[in-house]
């Protein structure tokens, strides 16, 4: 299969420590077909096993989908960085990072990484992610002392059964938020991200609630489709409208399209009836209770005007973009700047919970933010303003 696609587990390894002396006269530069004998020979040197073939390496400087990034050291190739990309996401990966043993412990490696994380940021990525071999201390260390973080153990992993962890690192800038944020709460399942958003909503209303997971779950009851675990499913917009109406908020639903929302992710003729017939229930309710549905999806310029610190919106982004997920995801937009747009994004990988936070006061570069808030072969668009009751 192809390499670009779905390549063989390459560990990222890198043979220079943390804090070790500056390697001397080393470019970085992208990596051209005369390179190729020169990388196909250090891959040999560096590597014992789960090596790049020189047909691998052809075809990634054949294309410019990726980015193969080399160290010139003297006039040689002395290492380089490998790092894949993925249309529609907004995820990096670190495929391999390689450099000859000659010019270890001279830094060269942590020049190769942050190149790496430049060539990412570039592209739009929000996150860079790699794996490593659990027993290579050193590249462990250095990695750690760069930002990441585990997010994920694989067994069984290289060619030679090794475990690999799996790393991550939020390539966005921390940028202070213009506003106070509202109290963060991560979602305890795999399809309350609407609930979460709406309790971080609610305890903006009312500062003394107190979140807890048997709340989550009453508002996932409230809002649901009902059949999450067959597809997509999940909150469609006019029911968290309507749970956030019945809770004391002012909710104004902006969707790009007329419903029903989710089903190509169901099978059964039936469950999608079931869910037509929900979705339609939520937006009579909601014509009901006078929540305005003013048609017509979100725009740059309506963001700005509404994240001033009298509103909030529930938005519906693409899983796909951020997590390589196809699902429905939502989170909680509270704030901008001239460049950003600032989220609460409810979900987390497990494995990482010490660093809940990081998906906190999310700062998402505009551009980016407008491009993964859609989601869906008819690129739904939908929000939920929310305004405090009166």
């Amino acid at each position: 299969m192809d390499a670009a696609r779905d390549p063989s587990p390459i560990e990222t390894v890198m043979t220079a420590a943390d804090g070790a002396p500056t390697a001397p006269a080393a470019g970085i530069r992208t990596a051209k077909l005369d390179d190729l004998d020169a990388l196909a020979a250090l891959e040999c040197r560096v590597f014992e096993t789960d090596r790049l073939s020189r047909r691998s390496f052809r075809h990634f400087l054949s294309q410019d989908r990726d980015e193969l990034l080399v160290a010139e050291v003297g006039g040689r190739i002395a290492g380089y960085a490998l790092v894949l990309f993925r249309s529609g996401t907004a995820l990096g990966r670190l495929y391999s990072i390689a450099v000859e043993p000659e010019a270890a412990g001279r830094g060269l490696g942590r020049r190769l990484l942050d190149a790496a994380e430049t060539a990412a940021e570039t592209r739009g990525c929000l996150f860079l992610r790699l794996e490593v071999r659990e027993d290579n201390a050193t590249a462990k260390a250095l990695y750690r002392s760069a930002g990441y973080r585990q997010i994920a153990r694989l067994a069984d992993y290289y060619q030679d059964h090794e475990p690999a962890l799996r790393l991550e690192k939020r390539l966005i800038a921390e940028v202070e938020a213009p506003l106070k944020p509202p109290p963060y709460f991560h979602q305890t399942t795999d399809f309350t991200c609407g609930p979460a958003c709406m309790l971080m909503a609610l305890a903006w209303d009312d500062r003394s609630l107190r979140p807890s997971r048997a709340l989550e779950l009453k508002l996932w009851r409230d809002s649901t489709t009902i059949f999450m675990t067959s597809g997509p499913g999940g909150c469609d917009p006019y029911g968290l409208a309507v749970t956030l109406k019945h809770r004391g908020l002012e909710p104004e639903v902006r969707v790009s399209h007329c419903g029903p929302y989710f089903l190509d992710g169901v099978r059964s003729p039936e469950k999608k009836d079931v869910m037509r017939l929900v979705q339609e229930g939520f937006r009579e309710e909601a014509h009901e209770l006078g929540i305005p549905d003013r048609g017509g999806a979100m725009t740059e310029s309506d963001y700005a005007a509404v994240l001033n610190g009298e509103a909030l919106a529930l938005v519906l982004v693409s899983g796909y973009r951020m997590y390589r997920r196809k699902e429905p995801h939502w989170v909680l937009a509270f704030g901008r700047d001239d460049r950003h747009i600032f989220v609460h994004d409810p979900w987390f990988e497990a494995e990482s919970r010490e660093s809940i936070l990081a998906a906190a006061n999310l700062p998402i570069p505009a551009a980016e933010f407008h491009r993964m808030a859609r989601f869906g072969r008819d690129n739904l668009r939908a929000a939920v303003l929310v305004r405090k009751g009166h």
